[in-house]
């Protein structure tokens, strides 16, 4: 299935330096950002108190959020949960108050803005349980990017495979930039997006290189340039459809998901629009770069020669 098609090749490797350079530049400007002003770590790794509490109606949350507001608790929040009568509100660790009466305080604050407010439960995260969701979400992106490294290196070469994990951890360094720049709350959906869209890029790094690999063996007197250049090209009408369905997909979410996926879909946002640009534009271009060729690709056996051509006598 094909949107548009292209009756020429765009040459994109022309310009692979300039895609080398804005690369570098981002990446360099996200982990200044990260190291300078740090994650807004919301209470799945900071620990903290939440409370579910039901309501006898449909809940006003600007009226939750102002009776919280005004109980002076910092960096709470309150968010849908399952029904529009039950909201999910996120407490940050109060020094010297515990979580039974820190719950207890909040209750009373609520029952006096609206006396139908119920409390359903009530949860405490200790600091030390935050310390190890972190560590577990930095063992799981660690796993995963060698699990890519070892697929895409058995599956067409070792230039592909350093190539593509590079541009895709470029992918999620963008989206913690985002977080750390904007102060955007990083909770476990987050992390779960992080880790969606990692794999999503590297889906598209895999379609590309398949392309690259097929066009090796159809193209065999193109240069490297030539041949990349025309299996971006020609996946330009794929990307288009697959990463346009997917982002109105997100986007949905993001304005109609509520606050509880607000951030979750966000940072989907930001993954798929970066990952279009690095899966196509900087693999691509690191691939070249690293020197990939013909004969890395397309083995020649004993009686035929490369891509086909027969080993004369």
């Amino acid at each position: 299935m094909e949107f548009f098609r292209i009756s020429r090749d765009i040459p994109f490797m022309r310009h692979a330096l300039v895609f080398n350079v804005i690369s570098a530049l981002t990446f360099i400007a996200a982990v200044a950002l990260l190291g300078i002003k740090g994650l807004n770590f919301g209470v799945d790794f900071r620990g903290g108190t939440v409370l579910e509490v039901h309501y006898a109606h449909a809940i006003d949350y600007a009226r939750v959020r102002s009776a919280l507001d005004k109980m002076g608790l910092g960096d709470s929040t309150a968010q849908s949960f399952g029904a529009s009568d039950t909201v999910l509100i996120r407490l940050p660790v109060h020094q010297g108050e515990s979580s039974a009466k820190l719950s207890d305080r909040v209750m009373t604050g609520l029952k006096a803005d609206d006396p139908t407010a119920t409390q359903q439960r009530v949860e405490f995260v200790g600091p030390q349980v935050g310390k190890e969701l972190y560590q577990n979400g930095a063992l799981a992106l660690l796993l995963v990017s060698i699990g890519i490294v070892v697929y895409l290196a058995l599956r067409f070469e070792w230039r592909f495979a350093v190539a593509s994990i590079i541009a895709n951890l470029h992918d999620v360094v963008i989206i913690l930039g985002f977080f750390a720049l904007f102060q955007w709350e990083f909770s476990l959906p987050v992390l779960a997006a992080v880790l969606a869209v990692l794999g999503y890029s590297v889906n598209e790094s895999v379609v590309i290189a398949d392309r690259i690999r097929e066009n090796f063996r159809k193209m065999r007197k193109a240069s490297v340039t030539h041949v990349i250049d025309s299996a971006i090209t020609s996946t330009l009408s794929r990307t288009v459809i697959t990463h346009g369905c997917t982002l109105l997909m997100v986007l949905s979410i993001f304005f109609f998901g509520g606050e509880t996926l607000h951030h979750f879909s966000l940072a989907l946002a930001i993954g798929i629009c970066f990952g279009i640009y690095s899966s196509a534009l900087v693999m691509a271009s690191l691939v070249m770069w690293l020197g990939v060729s013909r004969e890395d690709l397309v083995k020649p056996d004993r009686n035929r020669g490369l891509a086909g051509d027969k080993i004369l006598p």
